[in-house]
């Protein structure tokens, strides 16, 4: 008989993932062996295909370590503790309130406490929502949801493909684009007002090419110590509640 265990969103054996996908649950990545090619999984993989769930071929090696039952068949996927909103919900969450939108897009935040810490931040600072990429991002699991402290439940956050083309479309609905940079202009002397896309990236690369390129103009944090990068979400928090000074 197949066991499955599921355990910080962690779904294990086929029957259990096939599952899972067919009640409409989240999947927010999908591990597979590769090579195996069989009916099941094939079912599998056309169910993530229809739900645009990231999928990663690997060595059986890899499921072994991540497996928690020994019995994973092949298969291993990592469910969403929350369900993600479209872009259009963030847009209409301002609408609602009649705010200039204010938005916090995260480019390459793959540590869950970070994502679960900005989060949080952007409630507190006011943020209409949050947009994360579907590649090399932490998603909305257990952990980011204990570390959110509940601001899951008040702020919805939305998957994309690419954030690039997500910045474009933004913008022809009025939203201007800062994005977070060591060389970028002194956060004070940026007019933070109106529409806004406030861009963070991980500490270790910063924003990626593409994504900065995209962004209309970028901003910095002024720093004083001996050492030259701050922590994500801490990073994150100075620069939202500029947003907050500046709007008033």
């Amino acid at each position: 008989m197949e066991e499955t265990k599921i355990s910080e969103n962690h779904i294990e054996g086929r029957n259990a993932v096939l599952e899972a996908f067919r009640s409409g649950k989240t999947i927010d990545k999908l591990y597979v062996q590769k090579g195996l090619k069989d009916g099941p999984v094939q079912s599998i993989l056309r169910a993530a295909d229809k739900t645009d769930t990231m999928v990663k071929m690997v060595e059986k090696d890899r499921l072994d370590q991540m497996s928690e039952t020994g019995k994973h068949q092949g298969v291993i996927a990592v469910a969403a503790s929350y369900a993600y909103a479209e872009v259009e919900d963030i847009l209409e969450n301002a609408r609602k309130k009649g705010e200039d939108p204010f938005i916090l897009l995260l480019d390459g935040i793959e540590d869950p406490h970070n994502l679960g810490a900005i989060i949080r931040t952007a409630n507190l600072a006011g943020a209409h929502g949050v947009i994360i990429p579907k590649n090399r991002a932490a998603g909305l699991t257990a952990v980011v949801a204990r570390t959110s402290a509940g601001a899951l439940n008040y702020t919805p956050v939305a998957k994309v493909t690419n954030m690039k083309q997500t910045i474009e479309k933004l913008k022809e609905q009025g939203l201007w684009f800062a994005c977070a940079a060591m060389d970028g202009e002194v956060m004070y002397r940026q007019n933070l007002k109106g529409p806004l896309g406030l861009v963070i990236g991980n500490e270790g690369n910063g924003v990626s090419r593409l994504v900065r390129e995209a962004c209309d103009f970028t901003v910095s944090i002024p720093m004083k110590g001996d050492i030259d990068s701050l922590n994500a979400s801490v990073a994150a928090g100075i620069l939202a509640f500029e947003v907050v000074r500046q709007r008033g």
